[in-house]
């Protein structure tokens, strides 16, 4: 098997669309399956640490030190749920200026990456949990990673703007040179509520949307009142309510992760 590390960047051009809940569910649904997995968050509103039960960390405990000039390799990791195999590396809300920072720095884009490599994380699977704005946070997130995954909210705004996301990654991956490009692993529907018309609307149009753009389409995660009840209680449903159906909202996409990660590449 191959040591390369599966890094997977999750990336939505809009806020609320569920970026969290997938990484904090699709983490844990991962290592059942055996595996560790690290998971970074690069959005400053540090939503990993609600998701996590996690006290805030400050900015030198947290990714802000990861991505400055002086970091030394010394990856500041937390445990999930007490679970050696989960560990957090949070967020803080100063990376709105680290972002400025970056953008002045050689090789700015590339920070995260460069980190990964001369510093490489033990775990199996690291999975980026990325801002809603896309930006020079989003791009290092595309640079380090070794496939992306794109959840949409079954809204106008965000089926509308699918494509547009889709060549915005790929333009990104073109403009960075990088070699070979991180392949777009799915599109994921998320907060689908089948009593409402226009989800349903919706989900019968992905279909033709993601053949279009040559992406894989997963399941949809739902929407329900048991992900806000176990985030409000620092818990995946898995582990809050593990009997409830939305458990297995994660199986395929995790499947396939760790499929990957036995191949030992993408």
């Amino acid at each position: 098997m191959s040591n390369q590390k599966i890094v997977i960047g999750i990336l939505a051009n809009a806020g609320g669309v569920g970026k969290t809940t997938l990484a904090v569910h699709l983490a844990y649904e991962i290592c059942k399956r055996g595996q560790t997995v690290a998971l970074i968050d690069l959005d400053p509103q540090r939503a990993l640490d609600v998701f996590c039960g996690l006290p805030s960390a400050e900015a030198e405990n947290s990714v802000v030190q990861v991505l400055g000039k002086d970091f030394d390799g010394n990856w500041p990791l937390v445990q999930a749920w007490s679970n050696p195999n989960i560990e957090v590396c949070q967020g803080h809300p100063s990376m709105a200026q680290v972002a400025n920072d970056l953008v002045i720095r050689r090789r700015g884009e590339y920070v995260l990456a460069d980190r990964l490599k001369a510093y490489p994380l033990r775990h199996d699977v690291i999975i980026l949990d990325c801002p809603a704005t896309i930006g020079i946070i989003c791009e290092n997130a595309i640079a380090a990673s070794t496939g992306l995954l794109v959840p949409i909210q079954l809204e106008m705004k965000s089926v509308s703007g699918v494509a547009d996301l889709v060549e915005w990654l790929i333009g990104i991956a073109d403009d960075l040179m990088l070699d070979p490009h991180p392949p777009i692993l799915g599109l994921i529907p998320s907060l689908y509520d089948n009593t409402r018309a226009i989800h349903r609307q919706y989900l019968q149009q992905l279909p033709e949307v993601a053949e279009q753009l040559r992406v894989k389409l997963y399941p949809q995660i739902r929407d329900s009142s048991e992900f806000k009840n176990a985030s409000a209680n620092g818990l995946p449903i898995q582990k809050y309510r593990p009997a409830h159906s939305a458990c297995k909202d994660f199986k395929t996409i995790a499947d396939d992760i760790v499929t990957l990660v036995r191949k030992g590449k993408l």
